[in-house]
């Protein structure tokens, strides 16, 4: 069954040094688009979290907010920059003497200053981080993925009623294509006879070789066939088991779409033309929501 690109997923571990707390949200988009937040100090597991959220989504533009919290501090180092100590510490010096300015350098202004101090993550434990990390990111990936299968039924139930709906009008158009040629030699007739007003008589092989050129002209029936089998093809990818079935449907609809015109263009009735708009509508709905789709 087809995938909504829409969708939450949310999960929490705690292995006893840290808790984790992953969220997932993704919308629609034409490619896959992953992007992750997570704190800088452990931005060395990015790759492995796109590549465990890229086992279960396939295509849409998702963002990975990741929060560590950490219990004990065996996984985090705080480091002294003592170069960019000293700079801060020599230009502040070289500072109160050009200005004559009041005022000791003291520790704790030197402790604020950016990067002197640092958290960092401890090299040793980069394996057993990712691993943590991992474990709710797998958990919130598959919650995101059956919150969209669940979307994704909705997206089908409407799809395929609107199928079922273009059905039905079309064998309505079929129905009513044979009368429109039967229709237009009656009135072809009408209006030769008013025109020669009984002076002589209705040139009835005439009729019938304009008869003819209008039902070639007005033609429908390839159209109409290839559309109804764009439907059985619209319900066997809504109904496949494979994933990532939106660029066919996405293609499929294209197709309908332009037999639709076809059909609207050659029908010159305004029965077939007020069901064609009806078509092109549904239609319409269906390109919507294929643009949600996986």
């Amino acid at each position: 069954m087809i995938k909504s690109m829409t969708g939450f997923g949310r999960s929490e571990y705690a292995d006893g040094k840290r808790n984790i707390i992953v969220e997932i949200k993704s919308v629609n988009h034409r490619y896959s688009d992953i992007s992750v937040k997570m704190p800088r100090r452990y931005s060395f597991a990015e790759d492995k979290v796109k590549q465990t959220v890229k086992e279960r989504i396939k295509r849409g533009k998702v963002d990975v907010s990741i929060i560590v919290e950490n219990i004990t501090e065996n996984d985090i180092n705080i480091k002294l920059n003592e170069p960019i100590a000293r700079q801060y510490y020599e230009n502040l010096t070289l500072l109160n003497e050009q200005f004559n300015l009041s005022g000791e350098i003291s520790l704790r202004l030197l402790a604020t200053m950016p990067d002197v101090m640092k958290a960092i993550p401890d090299v040793d434990d980069e394996e057993e981080i990712t691993k943590a990390i991992l474990v709710p990111v797998g958990d919130a990936a598959l919650n995101l993925e059956k919150m969209r299968a669940v979307e994704g039924e909705k997206l089908a139930e409407d799809l395929l009623s609107r199928g079922e709906t273009i059905k039905d009008l079309l064998d309505k158009i079929a129905e009513r294509a044979p009368g429109v040629v039967v229709d237009y030699a009656a009135k072809l007739r009408e209006r030769i006879a008013e025109l020669i007003a009984g002076n002589a008589a209705v040139p009835e092989e005439r009729i019938v070789t304009e008869a003819a050129i209008f039902a070639d002209k007005c033609a429908i029936d390839e159209e109409i066939t290839r559309l109804n089998s764009h439907l059985i093809q619209l319900r066997n990818i809504v109904d496949s088991p494979k994933d990532a079935e939106g660029k066919k449907l996405d293609f499929l609809v294209q197709e309908m779409n332009r037999e639709a015109n076809t059909i609207g263009s050659k029908a010159n009735d305004i029965t077939i033309t007020n069901y064609m708009l009806e078509i092109k509508s549904e239609i319409e709905k269906i390109r919507e929501q294929v643009q949600n789709v996986e």
